[in-house]
């Protein structure tokens, strides 16, 4: 069949299609000027979950984060104020009552303390809270099931169902064997102190709830080991890490969640953008809702199923030498499991001094 087609009809279809171009960008005007009239933190919650990284009730509140994470540092920082004595007097209340060894009244003390602050952070957050195993017990699968019990126990016994607790725990090999055990129990889990593929990819293949990429951290390591005051967001190697991982679980089904972690600066946030979800400082969240202009969406679980990644699934021996080839991440978890500790026993000396 032979179709004649003039000038005149070409016109026609010209115009038409003129006409619904500019229709098209009419509609999503008001989108674009919705988004100019919103701040980068709002903008940020569009595309991401946005989780607060503190202990601090009144940065919790102001800021309205769907989630909130603790660990030793940030409890021992917010337990200096006068305003949360109160919960480190009932923790020692608690753990007087109970007829067990010094000792043992010391570490029960501790767990009631963090399991304060998280039920005083449910007040606020209106899902979930991540508790954290003591550091000590990084390298001791039993141990970390047994606290995790505990600390899920003391919830319970004051009406918070475990759908509200992430029990965190170091992404050591035994810290992911104890999650992946505890995810068959209803306990979730945020697998923390992760730096390297190896750490992302067991985690996954356990089936954790959530894993915490400590951006920030790896930054730092980088910034030092190149000798230079900064890396810009786009070139940033705790960005890549989780870029990557974020491409890796959606392009190949994975169910657990990723969470960026230990920002330095904005930067490191912006480039992040549709992430799962973050976990951001007040100080950052603060700097967020004070900047303008236009977030873009930089992670999207369409765009990584096309990404060119190939599935592996290590074993422990294949996990220990894939994260042992990473001096990054392998001097990283040695130092932050070091680090939690240390501000674990200056709580220690706090809550004993007390008992």
């Amino acid at each position: 069949m032979n179709i004649n087609v003039t000038n005149t009809d070409l016109l026609a279809v010209q115009k038409l299609l003129t006409k619904a171009i500019s229709q098209f960008w009419y509609l999503l005007l008001p989108l674009q000027n919705n988004l100019s009239n919103m701040n980068l933190l709002e903008q940020l919650k569009q595309y991401t979950q946005v989780v607060a990284d503190t202990g601090d009730f009144e940065s919790i509140s102001k800021y309205k984060p769907i989630d909130a994470t603790t660990n030793p540092s940030l409890i021992l920082a917010a337990a200096q104020k006068a305003e949360y004595a109160s919960l480190i007097d009932e923790s020692v209340k608690y753990a007087k009552s109970a007829k067990v060894t010094k000792q043992e009244r010391l570490e029960e003390a501790l767990d009631r303390l963090a399991v304060n602050f998280g039920m005083e952070i449910l007040k606020i957050v209106p899902r979930r809270v991540s508790t954290e195993v003591d550091a000590r017990l990084s390298f001791d699968r039993e141990a970390s099931l047994a606290k995790a019990r505990e600390i899920i126990g003391m919830y319970e016994s004051n009406g918070i169902s475990r759908t509200k607790i992430l029990i965190k725990l170091a992404s050591t090999w035994e810290g992911i064997k104890a999650a992946e055990e505890l995810e068959k129990e209803g306990i979730h889990c945020n697998l923390t102190l992760l730096f390297s593929r190896a750490q992302a990819i067991a985690c996954a293949e356990a089936k954790v709830q959530l894993i915490s990429p400590f951006v920030g951290r790896i930054y730092d390591w980088h910034k030092k080991d190149r000798k230079v005051d900064h890396i810009p967001g786009t070139e940033d190697p705790g960005v890549h890490s989780v870029q990557y991982i974020f491409n890796y679980y959606k392009k190949f089904g994975y169910q657990t969640e990723v969470m960026g972690a230990s920002f330095r600066n904005t930067e490191e946030i912006i480039e992040l953008a549709g992430c799962d979800l973050l976990t951001i400082s007040p100080n950052l969240l603060e700097e967020l809702s004070n900047m303008e202009g236009v977030l873009e969406r930089k992670l999207d679980p369409k765009q990584a199923i096309s990404s060119g990644l190939e599935q592996i699934h290590p074993d422990e021996m294949e996990f220990r030498w894939m994260h042992n080839e990473d001096a990054m991440a392998t001097e990283k978890l040695a130092e932050g499991i070091r680090k939690f500790n240390a501000d674990m026993d200056k709580l220690r000396v706090m809550i004993s001094n007390k008992l």
